[in-house]
Order: structure tokens, then C-alpha cells, then sequence
């Protein structure tokens, strides 16, 4: 129980978590409406920023007050205000000093701004618009899609800089350099503080679903490092799905990302050993699975499916997920419809990494010599090379046909590109098991 619960005086740990709480939760609402209050995207970041850094400070000596999303958004504007003013004091001087340098007049003189800042529109209720266009804006295509991550995170998830930099495993400085170098091309292009047309907007939407299935990608199969899995990234994804989902309600791919992101996270109790090693879907205790998840999975993927215009690319991965929550084995799997949905995922976005997926459900539906043939091709082309995933596909394939030594090479070599140290112990255990 907190000081303050238990009737006592405040204290700054008590004031650190109830910021923290409601930065986490309230950060893309406040931020949104501050932006579209500045008309300045960076301004409204910083503002806010500040706003949370004198609640550290006050709460802590008088408590957190009644309604803190207003005390925060009620602080930030007065900063906002305060910039305005500064600026337009400097503005007001600069064209002072300039009509006197033409006059040839350099005696000094003040004039006060014009305008009250305070006259600017304020419209706290047009929240929903707000969040949307922030989701937007983070993703605009003007930015590099690891841009576009960064700035996600931390202006419509609330992640400091330094949670970002753990969760993708580079330097603190690269994160907010990333972010900051966002911000300023933001402003050199002008884009403005405000939901796109509903036709750009539906273009450009699927920029910001890829954003998303990129940070729950991450979250849930760890690039590198010694984890598998980094759960709060992941499930920040799904946060943020969730309320673009609510947002764009009658968007089916959006839906159709969130019941994929459900379904996929419903196996992460079983995916980590007790010491957090990797544990193969053969070998995982399905009692695990979170059937709660499982559940708003299929709500999500019946939503899509219920808007009549036919399932898009995670809309089909939802249905593939959907099989692997509904068998009691993987042999009970019905890999036979998992097989046919790869292949209208391959017809709708091709790509080497579905190609390969798809040859893992041939290998399973029909044998390995068959699905050997599709990785081959694969091989050939290049298109994987340098990814792990083809040779400890194509090694697990040369297993079941009894050809050992040519599987040991490929597990050998996937290991040495794999930089997952949990992926990579697997693949030599493998390796080693064929001596």
C-alpha cells in the first residue's frame, strides 16, 4: 500500500508510479491533442515531456490530483503557451530591430507579442481523431521504416527512448537520434496535424499495420540476443492494434492483424522453457496457451471476415494461426487447409519468407521430398541468403529423408547465421544429435 493509500503523505516512489501509469496508458491522447492544439508536432512532444516532469516533482509534494490526464494536459499547455509567447516576443523584436537597421536606426526598443496564445483552439473531446492522426503522422512514408518504429513507440506508445533501445538491443543514443531526426523531417515537410483524406488515409494505412506487425515481430521472435521472446514489446503491439482497431472499425485488415497478433501471442506461455530456453511447437504443452487470447483471436478474425470484403494478407496469417490454436497436436493440425491458405498468401503478397513458410506445411501435408523441391528453388533464387531460417528449414527437411550429414552442414551453417542466442542453441543441440 502507497503512502497516499494508506492515508499518509505523498512520496516521490508513489508519484513515479501513478506517472508512470498514466503516461503509459493516456500518452497517445495527450500528446495527440496536444499537437493538434500546437499545430507543431515536436512542440507538443516536448511539451508534454516537460508536463510529466513537473508532475515528478508536485505530485510528489501534493499528491496526485483528482483527474491527472487533465493536470498533465492542463500543464502542458501552459508550457505551450509560454512558447508562444517567447517566440512571438523574439519574432516581434527581430522585425523591430529590422525596420530600425533599415531606418538606420539601432536604438533598442521591446514590443509586446500580439495575439493571446491563449485564443488558440482547444478541443479536448476530439480524442479519437487525435490518437488516429498521431498513428498517421508516426508512420507517415516520409520516414525509414525504423524511423517510423521509433516514433511509434514513443509517441503513440509512451516508451521512454531507453525501453525502445532495450527492446531492439542498440545504443540509447540511436533510438533518440532516430526519433529526433523524425521529428525535424516531419517539420521540414509540413506534414500537418490531421487524419489524411479517408482515400490517402486508406493508402497509407497499410504502412502504419506494418509498423505494428513489425514491433509485435520483434517482440515475439527476438532478431538477436540471449531472450526469445521480449513480451512487453510484443503486447504493446497488440495495445496498439487494439486501438487502432477501435478506431477503424470497419477496416478488415486491421482486424485482421489484431486477431493474428492475439492468436500468435496465445502460445507464449508454452514457447520459453523454466529457463527461458526455446521450446518447439512439437514439444510445447498446449494447456499453456492462453485460451482468453485465443478467444479475442477468433472475435478479431470473425470481425474481419463479417465485413464481407474477404480476407486480406494477415487476415489469412489469422486464419493459418487459427489452425495451430484449434488442433490438439501437430499432428492433429489440418495442414492440408493451412497449405491452401499459404498458397493464397503467396498469390496476394508474395514473399520468400510465405514461400518457406508454406514449404514447412507441404512437408507436413504431404512429405518432405515435395517440400524439399520448393526449398531448393528457394535456394537457388538467393533470395534468403544470409537468413538463418532456409538451411535450418532445409536441414530439418533432409532429416526426415535420412540424409544426416547433409542436415548437420545446413543446421551447422543456420546456427552460425542465427544471432538469437535461445534459436541458436536449438539448431546446434539438432546438429549435434546427428553425430
Amino acid at each position: 500500500m502507497t503512502p497516499e493509500a494508506a492515508g499518509g503523505p505523498p512520496s516521490a516512489e508513489s508519484a513515479r508510479r501513478a506517472v508512470e501509469a498514466v503516461w503509459r496508458i493516456e500518452s497517445a491522447r495527450i500528446v495527440g491533442a496536444l499537437a493538434r492544439y500546437t499545430g507543431d508536432f515536436e512542440l507538443a512532444e516536448d511539451v508534454a515531456q516537460e508536463a510529466v516532469t513537473e508532475a515528478l516533482v508536485t505530485w510528489s509534494r501534493d499528491g496526485t490530483p483528482t483527474h491527472p490526464v487533465n493536470w498533465l494536459l492542463a500543464t502542458a499547455r501552459r508550457r505551450a503557451i509560454d512558447s508562444f509567447r517567447r517566440r512571438s516576443a523574439l519574432d516581434a523584436r527581430y522585425a523591430v530591430l529590422a525596420s530600425r537597421l533599415t531606418e538606420g536606426d539601432l536604438s533598442s526598443g521591446v514590443v509586446d507579442p500580439p495575439g493571446r496564445s491563449e485564443d488558440l483552439p482547444w478541443d479536448p473531446d476530439r480524442i479519437d481523431d487525435d490518437v488516429l492522426a498521431l498513428m498517421f503522422i508516426s508512420c507517415h512514408p516520409v520516414l525509414s521504416p525504423e524511423a517510423r518504429v521509433a516514433l511509434t513507440l514513443r509517441v503513440v506508445g509512451g516508451l521512454s527512448s531507453e525501453e525502445i533501445a532495450r527492446a531492439f538491443l542498440v545504443p540509447t543514443p540511436t533510438i533518440q537520434a532516430r526519433i529526433t531526426r523524425a521529428k525535424k523531417t516531419i517539420a521540414a515537410v509540413g506534414v500537418p496535424f490531421e487524419l489524411p483524406p479517408a482515400q490517402e488515409r486508406h493508402k497509407r494505412l497499410g504502412g502504419v499495420l506494418s509498423v505494428l506487425y513489425v514491433i509485435f515481430t520483434e517482440g515475439s521472435t527476438a532478431t538477436t540476443g540471449d531472450r526469445l521472446l521480449r513480451p512487453d514489446l510484443a503486447y504493446e503491439a497488440i495495445r496498439l492494434a487494439r486501438m487502432l482497431a477501435a478506431l477503424q472499425p470497419d477496416d478488415p485488415e486491421v482486424h485482421g492483424l489484431l486477431a493474428l497478433l492475439e492468436l500468435t501471442a496465445a502460445r507464449f506461455p508454452a514457447r520459453t522453457g523454466p529457463d527461458g530456453e526455446a521450446v518447439l511447437l512439437e514439444d510445447q504443452d498446449r494447456r499453456l496457451w492462453d485460451r482468453s487470447a485465443i478467444r479475442r483471436g477468433v472475435a478479431a478474425l470473425g470481425r474481419s471476415s463479417a465485413l464481407g470484403r474477404g480476407l486480406g494478407p494477415y487476415g489469412l496469417q489469422a486464419s493459418i494461426a487459427l489452425c495451430h490454436a484449434s488442433a490438439s497436436s501437430v499432428r492433429e493440425t489440418d495442414w492440408e487447409r493451412i497449405v491452401l491458405l499459404y498458397e493464397a498468401l503467396c498469390r496476394l503478397a508474395p514473399s520468400p519468407i510465405v514461400e518457406l513458410n508454406r514449404a514447412v506445411a507441404i512437408a507436413m501435408a504431404e512429405g518432405p521430398l515435395q517440400a524439399l523441391t520448393v526449398v531448393d528453388e528457394l535456394t537457388a533464387s538467393g533470395r534468403l541468403s544470409g537468413s538463418h531460417l532456409l538451411p535450418s528449414v532445409r536441414g530439418e527437411l533432409l532429416i526426415q529423408l535420412g540424409r544426416t550429414a547433409e542436415a548437420r552442414t545446413e543446421l551447422e551453417l543456420a546456427a552460425r547465421l542465427c544471432r538469437n542466442t535461445r534459436e541458436r542453441s536449438v539448431l546446434l543441440r539438432k546438429a549435434v544429435a546427428l553425430e
